[in-house]
């Protein structure tokens, strides 16, 4: 299990002003990301669009999808060729799991957000920031890298919130001026050859299950048979016994399962809706007394295997129904291959190893004008939903996965 929740108190990072860095990566960052995320070019599209509002003082938000861990990096393609510096809000996680990625981070800009609890401090830094202007502010609106190009996760509505708190503050101090989003997408383009790059790593994760390599069958039925194994297996671990049908609703309905089982434990009733949100309510409330140190060893040890198979449920969310329809372009199912790959790949080994020869369309949208006397209405939240809809826009991609919804199990 990747390190992305700690049973230690919450230490607030904030920004770091100074510019030298943020200046100094953005002239390493082709050689860093070819590097580290084998991305070997991008292309920016609207940059006038983010040029415009800077010219004109606004306060800026700027929410991109959140595919892959390179995208923090992908940023700094956006501010580079601006050129502009930025502030990001970034997980504590990122600031605890080594003091490089820390340290670059921290200097290119990004301050912390507790995603396991509410963070006055980070909210109150993010809305000063967009409120006065300082600096654009990168917000992940999905909460969650959703390791998938044609997908684009439930919105969170700290996004809204940060962006009308700050339209009144700056609206109080400058009547005249305006605070804006920009909707931004990054879309990867894998330039390899599947069958040439993917074949040695199916058959690396065909032997990690203790199997023959699959050699004589077509990648996209080895793919499934990997994905039908691994679902096996974890039904056994909850169930005793592996289910029969179709694994992508056999993964609908485990995911179900485990965040019922723990809803009805730490919520007192089982919830619908968003993976992501119920797996941070619900990390939210098992985290609470760990962080100061009310349980003892035993109850500690009960709710890691909790959380883990938390993280297990929120990475089996992230493959949807029909994402690997053979019917679809050719060109976008060989993407949806690599990307399901990369996801099994992780989940089995907890590493990924197909970062190479990838292309970066970067789409930065047009300014969505925020109404500082708006206030947030019962229901879907009306900026959220032009927000969305203009990131699918960008995407090129329909709203076709909305969030897992609950079954009986």
């Amino acid at each position: 299990m990747q390190e992305v929740v700690f049973d230690e108190p919450y230490k607030f990072v904030p920004p770091y002003r100074g510019r030298f860095w943020s200046w100094a990566v953005g002239r390493y960052l082709p050689r860093l990301l070819r590097k580290r995320f084998g991305i070997t070019g991008w292309k920016c599209h609207g940059l006038d669009h983010l040029r415009g509002s800077l010219d004109s003082g606004h306060g800026i938000i700027l929410c991109p999808n959140h595919t892959r861990l390179s995208d923090p990096l992908m940023s700094g393609a956006i501010t580079t060729e601006t050129p502009c510096h930025a502030f990001a809000m970034a997980s504590w996680h990122v600031f605890k799991q080594n003091w490089l990625a820390a340290f670059v981070c921290h200097r290119v800009g990004g301050f912390s957000v507790y995603r396991e609890g509410l963070d006055r401090k980070a909210l109150d830094t993010a809305i000063g920031i967009v409120a006065t202007a300082e600096r654009p502010l990168i917000i992940f609106p999905e909460g969650g890298i959703s390791a998938a190009n044609d997908r684009l996760m439930s919105l969170m509505e700290g996004t809204s919130f940060v962006a009308r708190a700050a339209a009144k503050k700056r609206a109080r101090s400058q009547p005249e001026s305006r605070v804006v989003i920009h909707p931004v997408a990054f879309r990867y383009q894998h330039r390899a050859d599947p069958e040439e790059r993917l074949s040695p790593v199916v058959a690396r994760l065909e032997q990690h299950l203790f199997w023959q390599t699959q050699e004589q069958l077509p990648l996209i039925d080895r793919i499934e048979r990997i994905r039908r194994a691994l679902q096996s297996t974890r039904e056994v671990q909850w169930l005793g016994h592996a289910k029969a049908g179709d694994v992508e609703q056999r993964i609908v309905d485990l995911v179900n399962q485990i965040l019922q089982t723990y809803e009805a434990e730490w919520l007192g009733q089982t919830r619908a809706g968003d993976v992501i949100a119920r797996v941070k309510d619900l990390r939210t409330v098992i985290l609470a007394d760990m962080v100061t140190n009310k349980v003892d060893s035993t109850e500690k040890k009960r709710r890691w295997r909790q959380l883990t198979d938390l993280y297990y449920a929120q990475s089996m969310s992230l493959h949807p129904k029909g994402y690997l329809d053979p019917n679809i372009d050719k060109s976008r199912l060989n993407h949806r291959l690599f990307e399901t790959v990369e996801r099994l790949e992780e989940e089995l080994t907890d590493s990924v190893t197909l970062y190479h020869d990838l292309h970066v369309d970067i789409r930065i949208g047009e300014a969505i004008d925020i109404d500082s006397s708006a206030r947030r209405s019962r229901g879907s939240d009306p900026l959220m939903v032009t927000l969305r809809t203009r990131m699918l826009d960008l995407l090129g991609v329909e709203d076709q996965w909305p969030p897992v919804p609950v079954t009986d199990c």
